[in-house]
């Protein structure tokens, strides 16, 4: 007591010495382990985790305690947990009496605080110096941590056999369930666990755990936790054979969400997706059904993904076939990745040339064997209609015109509204791509798909609310995750997309109106002709080389993108969208069962218009035919039809006249629908009712050459055309065709080349030539003295250079 007395300083000093210590003695972390990537469904069910780092199923620390758990943890481990201090002197001096009368350690007195404080200091030693670090690290606990924390944290990292580490994991491994639906005799089970490393192995001392799991049963019954009845049956349950394997229905978006935002630290690994469990499984399902056939024809991979179209969620990702043998990379996410598009951006062009006017939705446009520089585009089945309607080439997935659509609204236009729609693939400028851009040229992948769709969908369906014009805001990447409204679009891309709006609801509209008449595939062709039939607005797409076969469908509710094909890029014969991704994708629709519901007529974007009925411009004077067709707003201003005339015929209708040949007052007036030369070669083939232009009466021919000259047409070469002519196998080299097309079928053509008669052709007007290197000109005559004349140049080979 003197020498207190004498040092007050010392011992304050000494005391305050030893309060910081304490203070600072609890790290600010306490468990520092690597957790799995978990990945939960919308309703809380597992769709699949990631193993930690280290090799432990230890799931991420979770603050709630199921209450049945904590009641049986308390009642087995520390029955005075809610009342001590983190020490329990009671329970001490039990163990310290148990053991001296056993001459053993049987009991530890250790409390779930120090429990807990021993896990997180990885088990050390059990000295008596090691109980007294616990015994005061855990009074710091209790002080700056509630029960329930502690408790959680304890759950959260409890041994609960082989490398299952914590409760969450433990109750999906050994029930296949959430700790929270979890009876009481499989929390009892869990509870008894930790305690007892002899029983960690369920393969072994099963007799042993099934007696304590009782014991504990019976000690919760007599504290009134439950009735006896319901523990007599929680004592029948049987006990798990062996822990479970975790769900794997969604490998690839948990391998995205971890790589994306748990490796980036966005996210802590607990990840509450969008996706819908029972339709997964169900995509998962018939993903597995087609492979089985497509691996005939040594196609090895699909991809599959769903989305709700009113909040824009992603409801199923199947990143590719379940059970696709491992030589052929199954682990690839096919739908992040970047494949080519084939024909599957052409709904969105159609829309772009609505929206801003470019034409209506049955404009007529060249089906005409095209040459564009060094590109020549061909349709699927090597067909020309001459002149078709804009809708079908939708409808019909042409190539032709679509070039030509393409060339009209202009690729760098169309490049920009890919991407304000939400294309984020176009890593390129417009000039790299060319024309080949709508045919293929450019990579997209099915996420993009379906953000685009998608938003195309959503935004016609909630027209009504924004004008008829889209909600910018809804041009957005789409949304796996519940607490991530806007998918994995952020900053700068966001912003680019809410600039303004990319597409009219009217021109949406029209572009599902004939997308929903595209020719299903096998029994799904006669889906008009029964009620219960589902309406789907759908397209297809084919790479070059059948490397990539593409299917997307659009409902009011969802929207669905399929991919088929290789990972590897190989191609395939007959590995066509409408063959290979198309039926997969109505097989997803019949699970979903949209049935007949579709979207509501924007009206307040549409206008009744006079549109010509053989052209489908905008009605001029001369047009014969006029009818009234909702067209979007600014159709106004696309252009007059241009191929209706004013033709001026004899007397007796039969000829062509002009006024420098035949009096006024002898002629009489027609109104003709005349298309260009090459157009109406191949358009009247399939359109018998064409009237053709009578000819000029023979003494009004004389001073119309210049009007003969439009009746003809050099289809290839184009001027100033360079032609590289190879050398075949047999060292000749390869013959060049060119061609000429008359409206006059059985008007003879006759040839030049560099102003030497070559020879003659009559209906089909095709010539097969092969000139030396260097410039030539071509030059063709018909027999009413009209001439066209064209230069171009041939390459010569680095042979013939050298």
């Amino acid at each position: 007591m003197r020498t207190l007395k004498k040092h007050p300083k010392k011992i304050l000093a000494c005391f305050l010495l030893c309060s910081i210590v304490y203070y600072y003695c609890l790290p600010q972390k306490l468990f520092q382990d690597p957790v799995s990537t978990v990945l939960f469904d919308k309703k809380g069910a597992l769709l699949g985790a990631k193993i930690a780092t280290d090799g432990q199923w230890r799931f991420p620390h979770n603050d709630s305690v199921p209450d049945k758990f904590k009641q049986a943890i308390i009642a087995f481990e520390d029955k005075r947990f809610e009342d001590h201090w983190g020490v329990d002197i009671w329970a001490i001096l039990r163990a310290i009496r148990l053991n001296t009368q056993q001459g053993r350690r049987v009991s530890g007195g250790s409390t779930i605080t120090m429990q807990t404080l021993r896990m997180a200091r990885k088990n050390p030693q059990r000295t008596l110096v090691e109980k007294v670090k616990e015994a005061i690290l855990a009074t710091r606990l209790e002080w700056s941590y509630s029960k329930e924390k502690i408790l959680a944290m304890y759950a959260s990292n409890a041994p609960f056999g082989g490398n299952v580490v914590g409760l969450d994991a433990a109750a999906w491994k050994y029930f296949g369930r959430s700790a929270a639906q979890l009876s009481w005799a499989e929390s009892c089970m869990l509870a008894v666990l930790p305690n007892s490393p002899s029983l960690i192995h369920l393969g072994r001392n099963r007799t042993k755990l099934k007696k304590k799991r009782d014991w504990l049963l019976s000690k919760l019954c007599a504290n009134g936790a439950m009735d006896s009845i319901t523990c007599q049956l929680a004592q029948l349950e049987r006990l798990p054979d062996k822990p479970k394997p975790l769900p794997r229905w969604s490998p690839h978006l948990l391998e995205r969400v971890h790589q994306e935002l748990v490796l980036s630290q966005q996210h802590k690994g607990i990840i509450h997706s969008t996706i819908d469990l029972n339709l997964q499984v169900q995509v998962n399902e018939i993903l597995d059904r087609h492979y089985q056939v497509l691996k005939s024809n040594e196609i090895y991979n699909a991809a599959a993904l769903v989305v709700d179209v009113a909040t824009g969620d992603v409801i199923a990702y199947a990143g590719n076939v379940p059970h696709a043998a491992q030589e052929h990379s199954p682990a690839v996410d096919i739908i992040t990745a970047p494949r080519s598009s084939g024909s599957i951006l052409k709904p969105f062009l159609y829309a772009a040339m609505l929206h801003d006017g470019e034409m209506t939705s049955q404009t007529l446009l060249p089906d005409i064997p095209s040459h564009f520089g060094g590109y020549t585009p061909k349709n699927y089945d090597k067909s020309y209609s001459g002149a078709v309607q804009a809708n079908q080439v939708i409808t019909r997935s042409l190539n032709i015109p679509s070039v030509h659509m393409l060339k009209r609204y202009g690729m760098m236009r169309f490049a920009d509204k890919l991407r304000r729609v939400g294309m984020t693939t176009l890593a390129h400028s417009a000039k790299h791509y060319g024309l080949t851009l709508i045919l293929g040229g450019a990579e997209t992948s099915l996420w993009d798909l379906g953000a685009m769709y998608g938003g195309m969908a959503r935004n016609l369906a909630n027209s009504y609310t924004y004008n008829g014009l889209y909600d910018s805001n809804n041009f957005r990447a789409l949304n796996y995750l519940k607490e991530n409204s806007q998918g994995v679009l952020k900053g700068e891309e966001q912003n680019k997309l809410q600039k303004n709006t990319p597409l009219s609801a009217g021109a949406i509209w029209h572009t599902f109106q004939a997308m929903q008449e595209v020719v299903r595939p096998n029994e799904e062709v006669f889906w008009k002709s029964f009620p219960s039939a589902h309406r789907v607005a759908w397209k297809t797409g084919t790479s070059f080389g059948f490397r990539d076969a593409w299917a997307v469908g659009c409902t009011p509710k969802y929207v669905v993108a399929v991919w088929a094909g290789n990972a590897d890029g190989e191609g395939r014969p007959g590995l066509v969208g409408v063959h290979a991704a198309a039926p997969i994708l109505f097989d997803i629709f019949h699970v979903l069962n949209p049935g007949r519901l579709w979207f509501e007529k924007p009206h307040d974007d549409l206008v009744d218009l006079a549109v010509c009925a053989h052209s489908g411009h905008i009605a001029s004077e001369y047009c014969t035919n006029v009818i009234r067709r909702a067209e979007p707003k600014v159709a106004t201003k696309s252009k007059v039809c241009p191929y209706h005339k004013r033709i001026h015929l004899s007397k007796d209708g039969n000829y062509q006249v002009h006024s420098d040949c035949v009096s006024p007052m002898d002629m009489q007036h027609a109104n003709y629908f005349v298309l260009p030369p090459t157009q109406s070669w191949y358009y009247r083939k399939k359109h018998p009712s064409y009237k053709i232009l009578p000819e000029y009466r023979s003494d009004c021919k004389n001073s119309l050459a210049s009007h003969q000259k439009k009746q003809m047409a050099l289809v290839y070469p184009e001027a100033n055309m360079k032609i590289y002519v190879p050398t075949n196998l047999d060292e000749t080299k390869s013959r060049t065709v060119f061609e000429a097309k008359h409206t006059n079928a059985s008007t003879q053509i006759f040839w030049h080349l560099d102003n030497v008669y070559i020879g003659q052709t009559q209906e089909l007007h095709y010539m097969e030539l092969n000139p030396e290197a260097g410039m030539h000109t071509i030059t063709i005559v018909d027999e009413d003295g009209s001439a066209i004349s064209r230069q171009f140049e041939i390459i010569a080979s680095e042979d013939e250079e050298s």
